[in-house]
């Protein structure tokens, strides 16, 4: 389970050795002059942040290595989610970048809009925004895109004909440039009588596929399949996998991607450290049969295994799924932060004690917690469904193997950093109350925003336990509202325990007034994410419920959070904090409650009484409040760049870390490697 943050706020070689890099050439007319600092590029409300990775350059050659095959990886499964997001995803994918890459003959202001466009694809994996899921829509006509893309045909080796491609274009036209054509990604609350499915464009059922259809269907590979419906009716699933080497098991969808990923995985095999290999040899046994037994395996091994080199790879996430059931492609590959870890590992070793100190029942109190893996770390790459944005994770996702093995937590300190140093305080300053609660945000904000990611992550979703009448995950009982509760619930145990004099005790709180900081900063979260959700008046988001939830639900049961207006403006403003704390606890109750219960009934209650409408007219007001501070809306992680120097015999003998700061290079670079 992720934590999104919410802001308050070339040497010559000689002729044996070759270069191998993970990014391309830069791309013709794509060069630009850098500023310096994180922000190195902006396409509309999107910002564009270099994430670095200084840790890196602590490890051996060899380690260097396995995080050089586990980021091929990581590239190779890279385009499985736009055909997720969209089943027009990937045909979009080719047509742009094959302009981008080729785009002689082009006119240049159709030039700029289109890479304009493709830069906010890129961030979306699709042209469905990635956190709101409603689409967005070109700055060019078909016609210009039409022009452009047969100009970048005709220096396109093995390219399509003229008349192909036209006919490409006009398939594609509804889905680019119709603004009515499959509004939303993801459509938990449908317009115009559409089940969740039917309102939602992404691909992981059929076009004719409704939620009825799935009312007795049994999925035999619930996270890994995309669910069509025959000429006769009749349900079917198209599994992700790579099939077998001996045929036993045939290829499925996405064969291509995962073979490629497998090969890769195969060579980090070779340099990894002792315990990894049998992990790597887990995830290559379930992308040949994409059976769910094997996932839970890989999940096993992999928990119990923390090396400095880290990695994630699957089909992991549900947010996109409204049902909540289908996991979306994504990957990391990550390096200790041990300047950082510190704060993790403490508050694994104390896991028990705030599981002992939580506030529901004792019958959902787990004993006998195991201490998560815990760790701070910085990303080397991240692609698929993972964004910088992701400052916090909490995995394996499935129950079975939380409850049995226990949890993997992470604290993001690249992202944390790059997002920092791309906005500083300016939102702080214009959504807080007064200028004490500017103050206490200014100097205790990192560090509560750390502690709460933290303790979401560790304390907050590897806590608790469910009845044992369950005889399925909690999220296949609270449906579309399960992946709100979650992320709600690791929210509330760290408010929950922020006051705890526990944290002072085992150094990780400098002072009371980082509590009054994260709880200040929840308050203006509800408000201040009214910023990105620009039409509507509904939020789709899982995360962003949760938020809106828990503002909501404490101002009607406590009064200890008020809306107040000053000179046309409206604030969010913590009047009692105790108060508060009481409220997060009778929250938090009722939530682990309902997850331990799947009572799919009472979650629906909550989260469509607090967590999903607003107001658009307060919409609007904060929209225009944070225009005119001129920062991005939402932001895009640029990943490092790895370069292997092999021998005549292809061995690497060297990897070296660069940091590209050109988005448009490292995308055309990951699409070369993909071909």
């Amino acid at each position: 389970m992720k934590s999104l943050v919410h802001l308050a706020v070339c040497s010559c070689l000689s002729a044996s050795v070759a270069l191998v890099s993970l990014a391309a050439p830069r791309a013709t007319g794509t060069k630009s002059d850098k500023p310096a600092g994180t922000l190195v590029d902006r396409a509309g409300s999107t910002g564009f942040i270099q994430i670095e990775a200084e840790s890196f350059n602590t490890l051996t050659a060899r380690q260097k290595e396995l995080a050089y095959w586990l980021s091929r990886a990581a590239i190779a499964i890279d385009p499985i989610i736009y055909d997720q997001n969209s089943r027009f995803g990937l045909r979009q994918k080719y047509l742009l970048e094959m302009i981008l890459s080729h785009p002689q003959g082009v006119q240049p202001l159709v030039l700029k809009n289109v890479t304009n466009y493709v830069k906010l694809f890129w961030s979306s994996d699709g042209n469905h925004n990635g956190t709101t899921a409603q689409k967005f829509l070109p700055d060019f006509t078909f016609e210009q895109l039409q022009s452009a893309a047969l100009a970048a045909r005709a220096h396109t080796p093995a390219a399509m004909s003229a008349e192909d491609l036209k006919k490409e274009l006009s398939d594609l036209r509804p889905s680019m440039f119709d603004p009515d054509f499959e509004p939303m990604a993801t459509a938990k609350t449908p317009k115009g009588g559409l089940d969740i499915i039917q309102g939602s464009a992404n691909n992981f059922y059929g076009p004719d596929v409704t939620l009825a259809d799935l009312k007795n269907f049994a999925e035999k590979y619930p996270l890994n399949s995309r669910v069509v419906k025959g000429a006769d009716g009749t349900l079917t699933e198209e599994v992700y996998r790579a099939g077998t080497v001996d045929g036993s098991i045939p290829p499925g969808r996405y064969a291509r991607y995962l073979n490629r990923a497998i090969w890769y995985l195969e060579k980090a095999r070779a340099v990894a450290e002792p315990g990894q290999p049998e992990v790597i040899d887990a995830l290559i046994r379930y992308y040949r049969t994409g059976d769910p037994r094997d996932w839970i395996a890989f999940g096993v091994a992999w928990v119990h295994n923390n090396k400095k080199v880290d990695f994630a790879n699957g089909f992991i996430e549900v947010y996109r799924d409204a049902r909540g059931a289908k996991g979306t492609s994504q990957s990391f590959v990550s390096v200790t932060d041990e300047k950082v870890n510190e704060l993790m590992t403490k508050l694994a070793a104390n896991a028990q004690y705030f599981e002992n100190k939580a506030p529901w029942a004792d019958q959902y109190k787990k004993q006998g917690v195991q201490p998560p893996q815990a760790k701070a770390i910085e990303t080397v790459i991240e692609t698929g469904d993972f964004s910088v944005t992701t400052v916090g994770d909490n995995l394996p996702n499935e129950n079975e193997v939380r409850e049995k093995d226990g949890t993997k937590s992470f604290l993001f300190t690249g992202s944390t950093r790059a997002l920092n140093g791309a906005t500083g305080h300016t939102a702080l300053n214009e959504f807080a109350w007064s200028d004490e609660e500017k103050a206490i945000g200014v100097k205790y904000g990192t560090e509560a925003s750390d502690l709460l990611t933290a303790m979401h992550e560790i304390i907050g979703h590897g806590s608790g336990k469910v009845n044992p009448k369950l005889t399925e995950e909690p999220l296949s009982y609270l449906k579309e509202y399960g992946s709100t509760l979650e992320e709600g619930r690791a929210d509330l145990v760290a408010l929950w325990n922020v006051w705890d004099p526990k944290l002072a005790e085992i150094g990780l709180i400098s002072n009371p007034d980082v509590g009054k900081a994260m709880y200040s900063s929840a308050a203006r979260a509800g408000l201040y994410q009214l910023r990105s959700i620009t039409k509507g008046d509904t939020i789709e988001e899982d995360h962003q419920r949760d938020r809106q939830m828990i503002v909501n639900y404490i101002m009607d049961k406590t009064g200890a959070i008020e809306k107040v207006e000053k000179n046309g403006k409206t604030y969010m403003v913590v009047r009692d904090f105790d108060k508060m704390h009481q409220g997060v606890g009778m929250l938090l109750a009722e939530l682990m409650r309902i997850k331990a219960e799947g009572d799919y009934d009472a979650i629906k209650k909550l989260v469509d009484t607090y967590g999903v409408h607003f107001d658009p007219a307060l919409r609007d007001q904060v929209v225009k409040r944070y225009k005119a501070l001129d920062l991005p809306t939402y932001w895009y992680g640029v990943n490092p760049d790895l370069t292997a120097r092999v021998d005549s015999n292809g061995k690497v003998v060297d990897v070296t870390m660069s940091y590209p700061r050109d988005v448009v290079q490292q995308q055309l670079g990951y699409s070369l490697i993909n071909q």
